[in-house]
């Protein structure tokens, strides 16, 4: 799934807007002389408010987001027409993550300025990451509406159509955003996913094929490919271009471990051991992999590689019981029964914990036998 970037896209969208002007440390510092006109009060508020948005903006740029917000608020008090007070209030509202304040922020500052296409992208954004796909796409329409150009409003609605497995609507979409900006790789992601979802595997394959050949040394595209492949039960087709991505991006520890799980299923521990190894080689913390080495290892009966491994996994996660357990089954079969005792009794505490009770039982004959 396509996701948009939070806190970037809001900065480049919204910081003309928002972070239009200043702040004053305390309202305190903008005193009135007795009895001024009604011009003069004016002036000396729109000088205060300057002030306040300057600091604001000040805040901000050294990420004090709560006191960038009581200033912003502080300044909505002043100022209740002000539509860039609602969506600066908005804007850090969201960078707290507090979605809810949020879009009701900038309700506000739609309703003060109802033909402000970033506003309505903002809300879109907004209400998607509260989970309303339906609200955000019509926030995001409504954005369309006014500024029809703007790939991003039209990327936005492409997200949030996914999430709501509005896939036709999505492949819509995507036909819109190309018609804008024919390379576009978000669009194209969004119309993979959609044909991906609706299991049209077949054009999802082809698709991805007509842009492996305008772009050969893409890894990520034949990762793409891969999956197709896979969701089409094409192993063979899936491993090749699993292969194919590992030769054009041999750091990567994700296509080592997807190569390495078919192969352990097709029986071939060899070659699963070596792309797990290979993963490992590439992120040594890569935990899932490591784990997946020490059950081959078992499963090969080279247990003296295997108590090394899951040594190395009980210090990493001491929390894990299975590779306690597995640790003690290495143990016992080199014959270090008392090592292995200590292994099987700590699994069986920790079985016990996490309410596994048919693996303490388990254990608790393994413990016997020894």
């Amino acid at each position: 799934m396509l996701k948009l970037k939070a806190i970037t896209k809001f900065s480049i969208l919204l910081s003309s807007v928002i972070l239009a002007s200043v702040v004053v440390t305390s309202p305190l510092l903008a005193q009135v002389k007795p009895s001024p006109s009604n011009n003069q009060q004016k002036q000396l508020q729109g000088k205060q408010l300057d002030e306040l948005l300057e600091q604001a903006k000040k805040d901000l740029d050294l990420d004090e987001y709560e006191q960038a917000l009581s200033i912003y608020e502080y300044a909505a008090s002043l100022d209740k027409e002000n539509s860039k007070i609602f969506s600066g209030i908005g804007y850090v509202q969201a960078l707290l993550g507090n979605y809810s304040e949020a879009a009701d922020a900038f309700k506000k500052a739609i309703a003060l300025e109802p033909d402000n296409s970033e506003f309505y992208y903002a809300l879109g954004y907004i209400l998607g990451n509260l989970g309303d796909n339906q609200q955000a796409a019509s926030a995001y329409e409504q954005a369309i509406s006014l500024a029809p150009e703007n790939v991003g409003n039209h990327l936005g609605l492409g997200v949030v159509l996914l999430r709501d497995e509005q896939y036709d609507r999505a492949i819509d979409t995507y036909y819109r955003i190309i018609s804008l900006d024919s390379s576009n790789q978000k669009a194209k992601n969004i119309f993979y996913t959609a044909l991906l979802k609706q299991e049209r595997y077949s054009e999802a394959i082809a698709f991805l094929q007509e842009e492996i050949v305008k772009d050969p040394q893409n890894a990520e595209l034949q990762l793409k490919l891969a999956k197709a492949f896979l969701n089409q039960n094409n192993i063979e087709a899936g491993l090749q271009a699993l292969q194919s991505a590992a030769k054009l991006d041999p750091n990567n520890e994700v296509i080592y471990f997807k190569i390495a799980k078919i192969l352990q299923l097709q029986g071939d521990l060899e070659g699963a051991l070596d792309f797990y190894q290979r993963a490992v080689k590439v992120k040594p913390n890569f935990i899932e992999a490591q784990a997946n080495i020490g059950s081959i290892l078992l499963a090969q009966e080279n247990y003296l590689q295997a108590i090394i491994t899951y040594r190395r996994l009980t210090k990493i996660i001491p929390e894990n019981p299975t590779f306690h357990h597995n640790l003690g089954l290495a143990l016992q079969e080199r014959g270090r029964n008392e090592d292995a005792l200590l292994a099987f009794k700590k699994a069986r505490v920790l079985y016990k914990e996490q309410g596994q009770i048919a693996k303490e039982e388990e254990l608790t004959l393994l413990i016997e036998e020894l």
